[in-house]
């Protein structure tokens, strides 16, 4: 299971970075979307096991996040929301679950001086979970997503579980990578890199779209 997940992370994180680099609809897109997609449900669901195993709550919480981001990221994309509404609902369940998990991991991490420093990611992770989940209720009770909408909660539900991965690897796996390239900088640099690039397609979608509406109208 190790080396499945090892191997998936690879692909994962290749996949992922041409994936956002890529123009968007294009052929290098949609098919490094897949593997990504593909690799990240086969790496995530592999870790949040090992995770569990060992009781790394930190990583449980991590693992069990970004599986959920990019599912919900593919299905935003790939099936209307009234014909996915029974796995939004079982998604929406586990985000918020996580995201009491991770605040009551975080509280419990913070009452101890030599876990404190971790606690600070347990909440940002808790409330990312929560806030996706608060957004499963909204579409859940709108019952409809289309245009940019769709294209947003796809660009930044991706965007963000990439930038997870490359944290929980850049980061959180520093005594692996060579010592020339194991500096805080450039460790820091691929999870800069996919949190600026999602932003600004995030925002790129949502400004040049309605401005072509208005224009062809």
């Amino acid at each position: 299971m190790i080396i499945v997940h090892i191997v998936a992370g690879s692909l994962a994180l290749v996949a992922g970075m041409t994936a956002l680099l890529a123009r968007k609809g294009g052929v290098w897109h949609r098919q490094a979307g897949l593997v990504f997609a593909i690799a990240m449900l086969v790496m995530t669901s592999t870790g949040a096991v090992l995770a569990a195993l060992k009781f790394e709550r930190i990583s449980i919480i991590a693992g069990v996040l970004t599986f959920y981001l990019v599912a919900t990221g593919v299905l935003a994309v790939r099936k209307p929301v009234n014909e996915s509404r029974g796995t939004l609902t079982v998604f929406m369940i586990v985000a918020f679950l996580i995201g009491l998990f991770g605040y009551g991991a975080g509280f419990d991490v913070a009452a101890n001086p030599k876990t404190a420093a971790w606690a600070p990611m347990f909440f940002v992770f808790a409330s990312v979970a929560l806030l996706a989940a608060a957004s499963d209720l909204r579409l859940l009770r709108r019952g409809s997503l289309q245009g940019t909408q769709r294209l947003t909660r796809h660009l930044w539900r991706m965007g963000l579980a990439l930038t997870i991965a490359n944290m929980s690897f850049f980061i959180g796996q520093a005594t692996f990578i060579p010592a020339p390239f194991n500096h805080p900088l450039l460790r820091a640099l691929p999870v800069l890199l996919s949190l600026g690039m999602t932003v600004y397609w995030v925002v790129r979608v949502n400004v040049k779209r309605p401005a072509a509406a208005v224009a062809s109208a």
